[in-house]
């Protein structure tokens, strides 16, 4: 007799994931229940394939930077705006879900003050999703039928940014959920240098810099 495991007693090591296939709506609803909110995975549903990832230690100290900097562009440059953290994103007419590495809300942020939980079937998508080493295509195809807009993606020390078109999703120079803001590089920039300084020192070089009328 084979006794039937749970998904919770998977253990997954940091920088690994883990694909099952062949995995229907109504079992993947049941997964996120059985591995509750309490958990640092990742997970990404699309076509049945759901994939538990784990991110490495390293990578969460590149997303507290590049969100604490995208809320200093947010701010200065477009004004109001929310963010959902790694909430799970999902719509059972295109069999797609997907947790980001952060996520915000600017042009449809006033669609989701206040909500405790979303519905993509009724919920516009985030404006923009922030990814640290996306490798995974069940991710893009999962962000894509959700209809996200925006992608940032830090990969290999170096900050991208990707806009999705009826091809799919395209590398830009600029970011549109900014309103064009073209100096990516720049964040880059700064992101490696937390390797050698402290965020918040990072934080405050960031504003001066933002700030010259000739940057």
């Amino acid at each position: 007799m084979v006794t039937q495991l749970r998904i919770d007693q998977l253990e997954i090591a940091p920088g690994q994931r883990v694909v099952l296939r062949n995995v229907d709506w109504p079992q993947f609803e049941a997964i996120l229940t059985d591995l509750g909110e309490a958990r640092r995975s990742r997970v990404a549903y699309y076509a049945r394939t759901l994939e538990l990832r784990m991110p490495l230690p390293e990578h969460e100290r590149a997303i507290v930077i590049i969100s604490d900097l995208l809320k200093i562009l947010l701010d200065v440059l477009v004004g109001e705006w929310e963010s959902l953290r790694s909430s799970t994103f999902r719509n059972v007419k295109m069999q797609a879900g997907v947790e980001p590495d952060d996520c915000f809300y600017i042009h449809n942020y006033a669609a989701i003050v206040g909500k405790k939980r979303l519905d993509l079937a009724v919920d516009p998508p985030p404006d923009l999703v922030l990814e640290v080493n996306m490798t995974s295509m069940t991710q893009v195809s999962a962000y894509e039928a959700l209809g996200v807009p925006e992608i940032w993606r830090y990969q290999n020390q170096q900050l991208k940014v990707f806009v999705l078109r009826s091809q799919g999703y395209v590398e830009s120079a600029n970011s549109p959920a900014l309103g064009g803001f073209a100096d990516i590089d720049q964040i880059s920039n700064y992101v490696n240098m937390g390797n050698t300084i402290p965020i918040s020192q990072i934080r405050r070089d960031f504003r001066q810099w933002l700030a010259q009328p000739d940057r």
